[in-house]
């Protein structure tokens, strides 16, 4: 088990199971005691599992077994009731709102020690350890473009990949046809909500800014460019 200091939060339920999905948030407030705070405030009806500080120090609000508040509407895989499925953390950082800026070591640090304690309880697959805006990317961008999801991963814990550029023109808002769906097929398979239509339209490329977010994160622009393409081809294949 590693440390951590119980701060109760009122803010859970019931499960209906066990969970299998692992969401990572940034706090997105001025300071930790703020978040902190309403995470544990009744009349925010908002909570998380667990929140990580910078310094490395880690709180639990809420019980692994019981369904914390955090994830709110959105789905991954087709579950589209996130918070009765997924453990939270909330990882201290102001968000892009108030200063967003780099995570430091001990806090990465410590969001590896406590992924790792999370996945000897529970069976969370690589594929399913994701950002609060791939649950939601209609309404969420945390915890953002600067999370090292790639040290995550190299610390095995969720899916890295840095395949050559596939070739092709980029797809992008306007487009339509068998490229799109077949695009659009992939991030649903992935785990996203993006129903194929073959039409590139405005949801779409939320979905592919919050794809690139995660696994791109030195370009989110949502397009569909040949080394995104490259990048959702490879995760289907390490997640088969």
């Amino acid at each position: 088990m590693i440390a951590f200091t119980d701060a109760p939060s009122p803010n859970f339920d019931a499960r209906r199971g066990p969970p299998d999905i692992l969401v990572l948030h940034y706090t997105g407030m001025e300071t930790a005691q703020e978040a902190i705070a309403r995470l544990r405030e009744p009349e925010a009806k908002v909570s998380a599992h667990y929140v990580v500080d910078e310094d490395g120090s880690i709180l639990r609000l809420v019980p692994e077994e019981r369904r914390a508040w955090h994830a709110g509407r959105g789905a991954w895989q087709g579950e589209t009731d996130v918070n009765a499925a997924s453990i939270g953390i909330e990882i201290v950082n102001p968000g892009h709102e108030f200063g967003y800026r780099p995570f430091p070591d001990a806090q990465i640090a410590a969001v590896i020690a406590l992924v790792a304690d999370i996945r000897t309880r529970w069976m969370i697959a690589d594929g399913d350890i994701i950002a609060h805006s791939d649950v939601a990317p209609a309404r969420k961008i945390d915890p953002g473009e600067l999370f090292p999801w790639k040290t995550l991963a190299e610390a095995g814990h969720g899916l890295w990949v840095e395949p050559d550029p596939a070739p092709g023109a980029p797809l992008a808002e306007g487009a339509e046809g068998a490229g799109v769906f077949a695009f659009q097929a992939g991030l649903t398979r992935l785990g996203y909500e993006c129903p194929p239509s073959g039409q590139f339209d405005s949801a779409t490329t939320t979905v592919v800014s919050a794809f690139q977010r995660h696994w791109r994160p030195d370009q989110v622009d949502g397009i569909a460019d040949g080394e995104t393409r490259a990048r959702l081809i490879a995760l289907l294949r390490a997640q088969a």
